[in-house]
């Protein structure tokens, strides 16, 4: 009897990293027409019917380039910073809560903190072990801007859970039966997808990686296979994110078409965020940061408590 449900482990956490893999895989190219659309240009559409298979080309030559190595750089953690990196975006997703998984997480909110702080590191020791300055700074920069705003994402995160008083994500969707919180969360939603943005390293917030000022940031020395694995754990990420807001705002998880829907939206929502707006200033996005996002969820907090406690 273990060794089947054993067995059965190993196929869910096959098909949940396969599933996550093509999911980034699609939201690159989706990103990619998109922004050709925004920029009156058609994007990839040679490889395939409509540029289908463009994903795939991109992901066997980036595979087969050389890999190089500078000279000075730590080697061993140069490495391996980009594979830990990729590891634990992908560990995250176990937190969905599968109907058909092994898996029951009932610390699952407390277990995506974990996961998103050591995350930090790995941009860190990216930026300082290639012995480069501008990756040093772009690494420097992203840390800085990770640990600000997760302050604000793990208070409006409690504020969510003061209201189901379980950290298991699968209750969220039974609490939100008869009406999404979105609807009377609306500034911490608004706050959380901002949050969201910066969380991830996506324009307005791409300081991690401002190519106008930084050559590409912190993974500016990476070539092949490292920069790969960067590059997929960011959109890994924002997969995640996505799912998250549609766990916590948007009716909880079902297995169903209009939750996948919700998915791609909130998905899109990043892409059409990257098409509009021009980078903030990095002293404004701290400001923003430790002066409007904590107060306001330091506030709801308090005030979810508060109601929490009168209510019963």
């Amino acid at each position: 009897m273990m060794s089947n449900d054993l067995i059965m482990y190993m196929i869910g956490v096959l098909i949940l990293i396969l599933g996550v893999l093509i999911g980034v895989a699609f939201l690159t190219l989706l990103e990619r027409k998109v922004l050709g659309y925004i920029q009156i240009r058609k994007g990839p559409n040679k490889l395939g019917m409509m540029g289908l298979l463009q994903p795939f080309s991109d992901a066997i030559k980036l595979f087969t380039k050389e890999q190089i190595f500078p000279n000075f750089s730590n080697y061993m953690s140069y490495y391996f910073s980009p594979v830990v990196g990729f590891v634990l975006s992908l560990m995250i997703w176990m937190l969905i809560p599968y109907y058909f998984n092994m898996i029951s997480f009932n610390l699952g909110v407390l277990f995506f903190f974990c996961c998103t702080s050591v995350g930090v590191y790995t941009v860190m020791v990216s930026g300082w072990s290639s012995n480069s300055n501008y990756a040093l700074l772009g690494g420097l920069r992203s840390v800085a801007q990770t640990i600000s705003y997760e302050v604000s994402l793990a208070l409006i995160l409690l504020s969510s859970i003061i209201m189901i008083m379980d950290f298991n994500m699968i209750n969220f969707k039974n609490y939100q039966e008869m009406s999404w919180f979105i609807f009377f969360m609306f500034p911490l939603g608004l706050c959380w997808i901002s949050s969201m943005l910066a969380e991830t390293n996506r324009t307005p917030f791409d300081f991690a990686e401002g190519e106008s000022e930084l050559v590409s940031g912190f993974n500016i020395e990476y070539s092949s296979g490292g920069f790969a694995l960067i590059f997929l754990a960011e959109y890994s990420s924002i997969l995640f994110m996505s799912m998250l807001f549609v766990l916590i705002y948007m009716g909880g998880y079902s297995l169903s078409l209009d939750f996948y829907f919700k998915l791609s939206f909130i998905s899109f929502l990043f892409i059409w965020v990257r098409g509009t707006l021009p980078r903030y200033r990095y002293d404004k996005l701290m400001y923003l940061s430790w002066k409007s996002y904590l107060p306001i969820s330091l506030n709801f907090l308090l005030f979810f408590i508060g109601l929490m406690i009168f209510l019963n």
